[in-house]
């Protein structure tokens, strides 16, 4: 079997190379296992690696070092290939994926809890052909992530503080809700919202949880629909919303209900995020991938631990 590090050279503050290195040279050492480290270089890095790795038809575990950007890349590389595994250790300042395994999260540092590790099969969301693992958005919320990156390169608000600094200029600054036209299973809607999402996983955003009820191996979607709110509405609701508590807001501002696909349609740029990767078009498609993911970590973690 071959191990493979892909290191985000830039994650971390560029940090964790030497870490990364020596971490699979021990390894190596200890285990005897073939393992070897790549840099990404830069945006799509992750994924022509990982694609690349798996195409061999070698089984090859693939080791996705960085944030929930390189792990997105490394994911829709692998998924496709039955005989990839993919996992993360976290260097990132998000690492939304991991708070879904809760106390366990931290055991996904060290490679030598992961290396034999068994896998978890992860269900995934399909957006136009994107692999997207945890949570799919359109509206506020990705405009949000949107603009996290240029808050992030501030000392201060490295992390949460740049999501809520950014969260914070969308609510001040700009159009909460835009109209839409929403197909939920199909039933079709026009309106005014301010967000809609697909959940597979339960927190984006650095740690807010739309759908604390979200499974990641059920086979099930939780979509999280918003209608447009006033900006004292949005700051004042932001904070049960961003801690799991939608059954607090107003049932006629939010739904939450498990769903296979969702469409949204607009007249203007939609702004929507993969596992905080951001694009924009007018028409947006997400549903139940017809694959999962070979997603691998220490033994007896639960990828549903914080699950409500």
């Amino acid at each position: 079997m071959r191990h493979l590090f892909l290191i985000n050279p830039r994650a971390g503050r560029g940090t964790q190379v030497r870490r990364i290195y020596a971490m699979a040279e021990e390894l190596r050492r200890r285990h005897g296992e073939r393992c070897d480290c790549l840099l990404t270089g830069g945006p799509g890095g992750a994924e022509r690696l990982a694609r690349q790795a798996a195409r061999s038809g070698e089984e090859v575990r693939l080791y996705a070092c960085g944030g929930d950007g390189t792990l997105h890349e490394a994911v829709n590389g692998a998924a496709p290939f039955p005989n990839a595994a993919v996992t993360v250790i976290p260097c990132g300042t998000g690492n939304d994926l991991l708070k879904n395994f809760g106390a366990d999260a931290a055991r996904f540092s060290d490679a030598e809890n992961l290396w034999n590790g068994p896998d978890f099969p992860l269900d995934l969301i399909d957006c136009g052909g994107r692999y997207c693992l945890t949570i799919a958005c359109c509206g506020i919320d990705a405009a949000v992530a949107e603009g996290v990156h240029r808050f992030d390169r501030l000392p201060l608000l490295r992390g949460r503080g740049s999501y809520l600094a950014s969260a914070a200029e969308q609510a001040l600054l700009h159009p909460i809700a835009r109209r839409w036209t929403l197909a939920l299973d199909g039933a079709e809607e026009t309106g005014d919202y301010a967000l809609a999402a697909l959940c597979n996983g339960r927190y984006y955003g650095g740690g807010s949880m739309p759908a604390p009820e979200a499974r990641m191996d059920d086979g099930v979607l939780q979509a999280v629909v918003v209608r447009a709110v006033s900006r004292g509405q949005f700051l004042r609701l932001f904070g049960p919303y961003s801690a799991g508590n939608w059954r607090t807001l107003p049932p006629e501002l939010i739904r939450v209900v498990p769903a296979r696909t969702l469409t949204v349609r607009a007249e203007e740029d939609i702004v929507t995020c993969l596992d905080g990767e951001c694009a924009r078009r007018r028409e947006v498609t997400m549903g139940l991938a017809p694959v999962r993911l070979r997603f691998f970590g220490p033994a007896g973690c639960d990828p549903n631990a914080t699950a409500r």
